[in-house]
């Protein structure tokens, strides 16, 4: 049975926070679905709030710390990752940007990404478009149609005739990132390949 990482990015900054029930919900939304299609799910949590300290030094210094590194490549070794951040002053948060700068810019290239925010007021879900998505465009993550905003009266709100409820839009959100995770190539026999350097040339090569 093959196995795959989801790997969940929550930048909230209290404990517990909306902003990691969120990502928890999102998560396992994902894992039931790829449970469903029969994978073995490694499920990961990385809480910015516990690195902000590691995160601040290194973009002072330019040396991550081990607990810091080790949290990078979490993120750029999963299959999938869930990003969700309180959302401040119309935009995500300075920590959850913060770590996202020291990513390397290929290192998501391809990866399924499915993003969310939490905010007191439904007027600020224009984060997930304006700010989030252009994000993971600049990483060349593969970000899933469905974006997830709650603000506070979503939660336990069951919707209404026009509108879809925080909990739908939790499991569709979590559907489509499993399916783009279940649908994508393994990486494995491309990280182990050794591209011949005439190969690497005619692939630059336009007609």
């Amino acid at each position: 049975m093959q196995t795959l990482k989801l790997v969940a990015v929550s930048a909230g900054l209290s404990a517990p926070s909306s902003t990691r029930l969120l990502a928890d919900r999102l998560l396992q939304a994902a894992r039931y679905r790829l449970a469903e299609q029969e994978y073995a799910v490694d499920v990961q949590v990385v809480e910015l709030r516990d690195l902000a300290v590691d995160i601040a030094k290194n973009l002072v210094t330019g040396f991550p710390s081990e607990k810091l590194q080790e949290a990078i490549d979490t993120v750029t070794g999963a299959d999938g990752v869930i990003a969700v951040t309180p959302v401040f002053t119309a935009s995500y948060s300075g920590l959850f940007k913060s770590f996202f700068d020291l990513v390397d810019p290929a290192a998501l290239t391809g990866t399924p990404v499915l993003i969310g925010a939490t905010g007191g007021t439904a007027r600020h879900s224009l984060v997930l478009d304006h700010a989030l998505r252009p994000l993971f465009a600049y990483l060349r993550a593969l970000t899933v149609p469905t974006a997830v905003y709650a603000a506070s009266e979503d939660w336990g709100s069951g919707g209404d005739a026009y509108t879809d409820g925080l909990p739908s839009r939790i499991t569709r959100a979590g559907h489509e990132l499993a399916d783009a995770v279940a649908a994508r190539p393994s990486r494995t026999a491309d990280e182990d390949e050794v591209v011949p350097f005439e190969r690497q040339l005619a692939d630059l090569r336009l007609d």
